[in-house]
């Protein structure tokens, strides 16, 4: 063990690393290794201390796994080896933890220097809503004071304690001079101007400087843009960091006589809606994929607007060689889909391969002819098409270990149109969340745009024949999408009206809406629950996503006729 060297006292000047870290949850020794880096790094940069994210050393959100004795006292033995690497003289750092104390278990941050923990604050609003279920792990805090590092009096509220304002309000009342901010907060659409406005709020409050470091990656069906950023005392925009990217940034902090004021550090400009859901698409698959341990992926490339794009996303996340395209068509399957998809798999530069599936579908309707005997054709037929396709994708997947990525949007999950153990098979979804209007929005934004962390090619990536013809899934003779459903942009208001914002069918009607078709709509989502409950994960992107956000019972014969 390191013998521990008193830390030098500040002077009015504080150089600030903000660590936006990817770690993988339970991967401790990987992610204290990862800090370790950070902190080396941060010693050349000339760095008094490095801000990490919530839970850093556990990932987030762990979930049950901090039920588990083993992984917190590993969690905490951790830190405490990372404590006492800090006796070199170098930076110190507050590290986010599960901690257990006095037979409760809290998520805390820990800040370490000078060879040993200095002080452990515990978060006190734990959030319990929506995507987050805390309290069911993790006991709250007391309103927490401020800790001291090297002279300067730290306020260190976590995520969700400034969401709200006693925790910020405590914390100045008791004489901190800055708040760093450790976070878990993950993205959904505007994400990043909710918080700012938030952090605003706190500042004004507060009369205090605030720093916000968010984690980076994508974790199950939550995605952590990073974007952390930092507010002057005045509530001007101190310094930005970048969303969808790892790193650290460096800003150096001066005391004005009683104020911090930061002086210098990164300002990126962060992107627009458009750009930001498709990064995080983009981010979330390819942390699932690798995180996972899988090679690459496979996905049937239909032609269609939805396989197009996933196709665009998986390339953009992996690189093109580690993306394998399968056609599989029937006798419904029309030349313009087969060269739509050709084209397609040609821009991204992937491998592309031809099955057709008349043999199996033509097999299961000669085994199935005498039980069906006397009963016509119907969507009977046509799921069998789709569950051909399924079995092939994932005879492909277990022969070569590519995950198989399904390529069904939000609207057709919200109603029901997509095919138990068919087009549904799969590990992950990149769309999941994304309606179908979305899904065409950003077809037209790829195609015209490549953010630098992007891996595909620039350029046309999805054939504008696949974005301007009619949606079909060419499952019979002549069939279009609006055969059964109204065109998506109705669809999809009306269905955002009931998943998102949960509104009464009379008030979906004031937008002009047909009572009748709102009824329908209504009646398929809420039969269609059973078909979500199995689907595979995939990344949040609306405020309110199937699965984390909307918990609703299956049995349910609720329907809203007032």
């Amino acid at each position: 063990m390191m013998s521990a060297s008193k830390p030098t006292a500040l002077r009015g000047k504080l150089r600030l690393g903000i660590a936006q870290l990817n770690p993988v949850v339970g991967d401790i020794s990987g992610n204290s290794d990862l800090i370790r880096r950070v902190r080396a790094e941060a010693a050349q940069e000339g760095a008094h201390l490095v801000l990490c994210p919530e839970l850093a050393v556990a990932g987030y959100p762990p979930e049950d796994l901090v039920l588990k004795p083993a992984f917190v006292e590993q969690c905490m033995q951790s830190v405490e080896a990372l404590a006492e690497e800090t006796a070199d003289g170098g930076p110190g750092m507050i590290i986010g933890s599960p901690w257990l104390f006095d037979g409760k278990l809290y998520n805390a941050a820990v800040l370490i220097d000078g060879g040993r923990i200095q002080a452990v604050r515990y978060k006190t609003d734990l959030p319990n809503y929506g995507v987050f279920d805390e309290k069911r792990v993790f006991s709250a805090g007391p309103l927490p004071g401020p800790v001291d590092f090297r002279g300067v009096r730290i306020g260190v509220p976590i995520c969700e304690d400034i969401w709200n304002d006693e925790v910020c309000e405590c914390l100045a009342e008791t004489g901190a001079e800055i708040l760093m901010v450790p976070n878990g907060s993950p993205y959904w659409e505007n994400k990043a101007e909710e918080r700012l406005q938030v952090a605003v709020a706190r500042v004004v409050e507060s009369g205090l400087p605030l720093v916000f470091c968010n984690q980076f990656g994508g974790q199950d069906e939550l995605v952590f843009d990073g974007g952390s950023f930092g507010l002057q005392a005045d509530r001007t925009l101190a310094f930005q960091m970048p969303q969808f990217e790892a790193g650290v940034a460096y800003t150096d902090w001066v005391l004005n006589e009683e104020t911090w004021v930061c002086e210098c550090g990164p300002v990126t400009v962060l992107p627009d809606v458009d750009e930001a859901n498709w990064n995080a698409c983009v981010v979330g698959l390819r942390d699932y994929v690798l995180k996972n341990g899988f090679p690459g992926v496979t996905l049937g490339l239909s032609g269609g607007i939805d396989s197009a794009v996933v196709a665009a996303m998986a390339v953009d996340a992996l690189g093109a060689d580690k993306v394998h395209a399968i056609m599989m068509p029937y006798h419904y399957t029309s030349d313009e889909s087969l060269k739509d998809a050709a084209d397609c798999a040609t821009a991204l530069g992937i491998r592309f391969d031809t099955i057709p599936i008349a043999d199996p579908v033509e097999g299961f309707t000669r085994v199935l002819a005498p039980v069906f005997a006397g009963r016509a054709p119907d969507t009977t037929e046509e799921n069998l098409q789709a569950r051909s396709r399924g079995v092939i994708l994932m005879a492909i997947s277990n022969k070569f270990g590519y995950m198989v990525v399904t390529t069904g949007n939000k609207s057709e999950m919200s109603v029901g149109y997509a095919t138990l153990y068919g087009d549904m098979n799969g590990g992950y979804n990149p769309i999941k969340d994304l309606y179908k209007t979305q899904v065409y929005d950003l077809a037209g934004w790829r195609n015209k745009n490549r953010s630098d962390c992007l891996m595909g090619p620039e350029g046309e990536v999805v054939p504008r024949n696949i974005i301007t013809k009619v949606p079909s899934a060419e499952l019979r003779e002549n069939q279009t999408d609006q055969d059964s459903l109204p065109p998506y942009d109705q669809l999809d208001d009306i269905l955002s009206c009931l998943v998102e914002q949960e509104m009464a069918v009379r008030d979906i009607e004031k937008r002009g809406h047909d009572r009748d078709l709102i009824h329908r709509i209504e009646h398929l989502l809420y039969i269609a629950e059973y078909k979500r409950r199995q689907a595979p994960p995939g990344v949040k992107i609306t405020a309110r996503n199937f699965g984390r956000d909307r918990r609703y019972p299956i049995t349910n014969r609720f329907r809203d006729r007032s």
